[in-house]
C-alpha cells in the first residue's frame, strides 16, 4: 500500500495552508492527502454532550479543509481520518503510516489548535517521517519566482529548495530527501555549509594559526563538493549550488532560506534525557525561516 502525504488539520488558518501546501505536495509525488485531525474524548455524562459537540467540529473541520483543497487541486486523491486521543501521540501514530506529514505553524508566537508548544515540537523531534511545518498565508505562488513585472506567479520555476548540510556528519536521508524536493520542482539546489573559526583559547600548541588560516574556506568548500559528488550522479537534472559561509549555521540557513520554496535540515535521535529534541539549528530554522521547513529523521551515521 503506497503511503499518503498526511495533513493534520485543526480549522486554524495555518493547518488550513499546511493542508493546500500538502495537496501540491501530495501531486508532485503522486500520492493521496489524507486529512487528518484529532480530539480527546471525556468519560461522563457531560463528556457525552462534549464528544458529540467535538464530533461535530471535527466534522465541520475536515469539510473546511476538503472544500479549500478541491478548489485548489481539484485533482489530488483525497482521504480524511478523524481520531480519539491525546494530540502528539494521534499525530506521531499517523506519521508512522505516512510518506510525508505537514503541519500549520505561526512562527514566532508558537503553534495553535492540537500544535501548542511542547506538542507540536514533541511531534517534530518524534515523527519516523519527515515532517513540514507551514507557515499561515503559505500560497502557491510563494514557490514560484515572481513574473517579470514583479506579480505574483505559478507559472514560472520554482523557487530554489535550501539544504543545510553538515559536512563533518553528512547525513544521507536529508540529502537525498532535498534532491528529491528539487527534482520534483525542477528546481535548484543550493546546499549551505556554515562554519565558524575556531576559539584560540580552544587550541593546542602549534594550532594557534587555525584561527586565521585563509585557505581554511576552500578546504570546507572542497569537502562539502565532495559529499555532494556522488549525489549529482545520482540525481544529474538537479542544478546544485554550493554555498560555504563563515556564520553561525542558525543565522545562514535562514538567511538562505529567504526567498527559497523549501528549507530541508536534519533531526538525529537525541540521547538527551530529558526527552526528544529538534536541536539547535533545526530549532532555529522551525521558528524563524520565511519558508516551509523540511525537518528530516535520520540515523547517528547517515
Amino acid at each position: 500500500m503506497v503511503s499518503p502525504v498526511v495533513a493534520g488539520v485543526d480549522g486554524s488558518e495555518e493547518s488550513l495552508a499546511a493542508a493546500e501546501w500538502a495537496a501540491r505536495e501530495a501531486e508532485r509525488r503522486g500520492r493521496s492527502l489524507r486529512l487528518f485531525h484529532a480530539w480527546n474524548w471525556h468519560p461522563g455524562p457531560a463528556g457525552v454532550r462534549v464528544d458529540a459537540a467535538r464530533r461535530r467540529r471535527a466534522r465541520q473541520v475536515l469539510g473546511r479543509a476538503e472544500e479549500r483543497i478541491r478548489k485548489a487541486c481539484p485533482t489530488v486523491r483525497l482521504e480524511e481520518e478523524q481520531v480519539l486521543g491525546p494530540a502528539t501521540t494521534a499525530l506521531l501514530r499517523a506519521a508512522g503510516r505516512a510518506d510525508l506529514l505537514v503541519l500549520g505553524s505561526r512562527g514566532l508566537s508558537g503553534f495553535t489548535g492540537f500544535l501548542v508548544g511542547s506538542v507540536a515540537l514533541g511531534t517534530v523531534a518524534r515523527a519516523t517521517c519527515p515532517v513540514v511545518l507551514v507557515r499561515a498565508g503559505e500560497e502557491a505562488a510563494d514557490e514560484h519566482f515572481p513574473e517579470a513585472d514583479g506579480s505574483p506567479s505559478t507559472r514560472t520555476g520554482y523557487r530554489d529548495v535550501v539544504l543545510g548540510l553538515n559536512v563533518a556528519l553528512p547525513c544521507d536521508a536529508v540529502i537525498d530527501f532535498a534532491f528529491r524536493e528539487a527534482q520534483l520542482r525542477r528546481a535548484r539546489l543550493r546546499a549551505v555549509y556554515a562554519w565558524q573559526q575556531p576559539s584560540a583559547l580552544g587550541l593546542g600548541p602549534g594550532e594557534i594559526a587555525l584561527v586565521d588560516d585563509p585557505g581554511r574556506a576552500e578546504e570546507w568548500q572542497s569537502f562539502l563538493s565532495a559529499v555532494l559528488r556522488v549525489w549529482r550522479d545520482k540525481y544529474p537534472e538537479v542544478d546544485v549550488v554550493e554555498t560555504v559561509v563563515r556564520d553561525k549555521p542558525s543565522t545562514a540557513l535562514v538567511r538562505a532560506a529567504s526567498g527559497a520554496s523549501l528549507l530541508v535540515v536534519g533531526r538525529r535521535p537525541s540521547a538527551r534525557p530529558a526527552g526528544p529534541s529538534t536541536g539547535p539549528v533545526t530549532h532555529a530554522a522551525v521558528h524563524h525561516a520565511g519558508c516551509p521547513v523540511a525537518v528530516v529523521p535520520h540515523e547517528p551515521h547517515g
